[in-house]
């Protein structure tokens, strides 16, 4: 064994081994990569679902729009204001069903993208993943934001309702309701359908055990906020305030459509006919309720009186206002908002 000091030790004796270097994860550099891709794929997929749509239902907006053509552009033009009025009822809604305060600009713009995601996908499912990944974005805890999705479904179609009792007694003489009421069959079908959901509903949280804890999360949070909620008089007129305008606004847009054509009906004849189809078709799962709910609000408008013609094209003429102008737009800013990481 050699006795030399350690100073006069070879350089190459005297350097520390080198630790052995950590292992390169092939997949760590393409994450980044597949992640951008993937956001940029998610960006584009509403412009490739309107472009799908748009050629299968071309012929509806091709109608609508040579109709209107001949229409009265005033009254057109009152059309698209209620129009744009309504874009500004989902946020309303929306910020009455949470105690916390979200920014109003990324709120409406989000709103705007989940109505383009309303009419691609049924059930209002769209709009209301758009609006739950938002939430999420915001800080808002998961039972909380699917507590607030759960009080925006019902508030709506109870606010709905309670409009429509309040033109049923105000104007008794008015409205032709005999003509409207459904008879004993349809009203057994309804009442199955509601009753089937129900219980279907119930069993799917009693058997699948994975789904019980968050939905009993969820509605704890939800009986929880709503007490929160209706302590503030702010909330309670968005949210309440927000759910009994927004059809009244719908219905302000077909009867100034129809005005253009020269439909005879009233405002509340035409606001009626609105509320008593949106009401009865409206839980058909269709995306936007188009289909059933134009169809409803068409037999609505002939059984007060208005020629089929006139009622198709008025009804018609509310789509492409609220459905078919708006389209493009929103698609445009879900992409923007997914881009920008806010989705």
């Amino acid at each position: 064994m050699s006795l030399l000091p350690l100073d006069d030790a070879p350089e190459a004796l005297r350097s520390p081994v080198p630790a052995p270097a950590s292992p390169v994860s092939p997949a760590s550099p393409a994450t980044p990569t597949t992640l951008v891709r993937l956001r940029r794929a998610l960006a584009l997929l509403p412009l490739l679902l309107i472009g799908a749509w748009a050629a299968v239902d071309w012929r509806t907006v091709y109608d609508g729009t040579a109709r209107l053509g001949s229409a009265d552009p005033w009254w057109l033009l009152l059309a698209l204001f209620f129009s744009c009025l309504g874009w500004l009822s989902a946020p309303c809604i929306r910020q009455g069903a949470l105690p916390e305060r979200l920014p109003a600009g990324l709120l409406i713009a989000s709103q705007f993208a989940a109505g383009y995601a309303n009419h691609v996908l049924p059930a209002s499912i769209g709009a209301h993943a758009v609006t739950l990944r938002f939430l999420q974005g915001r800080g808002i805890p998961l039972a909380r934001a699917t507590a607030s999705l759960a009080l925006y479904s019902a508030v709506k179609p109870i606010a709905k309702t309670l409009v429509l009792l309040v033109f049923l007694v105000a104007f008794p003489d008015l409205l032709l309701t005999g003509e409207l009421v459904p008879d004993r069959r349809t009203s057994l079908l309804i009442a199955g359908a509601v009753t089937l959901a129900l219980a279907g509903t119930a069993l799917l949280v009693t058997t699948v055990r994975p789904l019980r804890r968050p939905l009993l999360d969820a509605l704890r949070c939800a009986l929880t906020d709503v007490r929160l909620l209706h302590t503030r008089p702010a909330r309670i007129l968005a949210l309440w305030g927000g759910a009994a305008v927004a059809p009244l606004i719908q219905s302000s847009v077909i009867f100034a459509v129809g005005a253009a054509l020269g439909l005879s009906l009233s405002w509340v004849q035409v606001a009626f006919a609105f509320l008593a189809a949106s009401t009865a078709m409206g839980a058909v799962p269709a995306p936007g309720g188009i289909g059933p709910v134009d169809a409803a609000v068409v037999f609505a408008m002939v059984a007060l009186g208005a020629p089929v013609d006139l009622s198709a094209t008025a009804v018609i003429g509310y789509r492409v206002l609220t459905v078919w102008l708006p389209l493009l737009p929103g698609a445009l800013v879900l992409s923007a908002l997914v881009q920008r990481k806010v989705l």
